[in-house]
């Protein structure tokens, strides 16, 4: 259905999504990127890092919560394993400048339970270290969701990230993949590869998601 159609018929449906939930084989990942095989149609989905630690490998089943963003010019599905996590994506895209790509970046930037500290105690200085946020934009997040946010937290777990095992990818592999991902999210080249040369120097899992989750801790101190 072409992006103006569809658009109309999400108006009809009194803004509802038509797109709720997929559930198939994981055809493709790559940080902040999925496509998802549902009967022979392939989805292409994008999803916060805390998400795409959690997917295994090409091949596997996998059911996630989605959110259809219809724009004049494309359609957009954001990805999400949880109903927390997609409720914490759809709170921060309430707030004024802050667009669903922001939000993925937020998610990706700092853990959930990070993410809501931060927030609450108004921790400009973390907020604004992720890519994209500004300090009036941190200060936004803070006045516009402080209580919003009070009651809301993560189980052990649940939105966090947890490294799979390499299966056989070489150390420049997972380099370069990594760097990839953190300069997608907005890093300035210098930062992230200082930031992957650090993590892949730590004891720890070799996988691009656990080096991945190292670096971004780092940065996010």
């Amino acid at each position: 259905m072409p992006p103006r159609l569809l658009k109309l018929k999400l108006q009809e449906n009194g803004g509802r999504e038509l797109i709720a939930q997929l559930t198939g084989k994981l055809a493709h990942k790559q940080p902040n990127s999925i496509i998802i095989d549902v009967g022979g149609v392939g989805y292409e989905v994008t999803v916060p890092l805390s998400t795409f630690y959690e997917l295994g490998e090409p091949g596997a089943d996998i059911s996630l919560r989605i959110h259809t963003n219809v724009r004049e010019d494309a359609i957009q599905l954001f990805g999400f394993r949880t109903f927390n996590e997609k409720e914490l994506f759809l709170k921060l895209t309430s707030v004024t400048g802050i667009g669903p790509k922001l939000a993925v970046t937020m998610l990706s930037g700092l853990a959930a339970n990070d993410l809501i500290a931060a927030i609450r105690n108004n921790d400009l200085a973390r907020l604004t270290g992720i890519p994209g946020v500004g300090r009036k934009t941190a200060e936004r997040l803070v006045v516009e969701l402080r209580e919003k946010l009070a009651k809301m937290t993560f189980e052990a777990g649940e939105a966090e990230p947890a490294g799979s095992q390499a299966a056989g990818i070489s150390r420049e592999a997972v380099r370069d993949d990594t760097v990839a991902a953190l300069l997608a999210l907005g890093y300035p080249k210098a930062v992230a590869e200082k930031a992957v040369e650090r993590a892949l120097a730590e004891a720890g899992e070799g996988s691009i998601e656990a080096v991945l989750k190292r670096a971004l801790r780092r940065m996010s101190r």
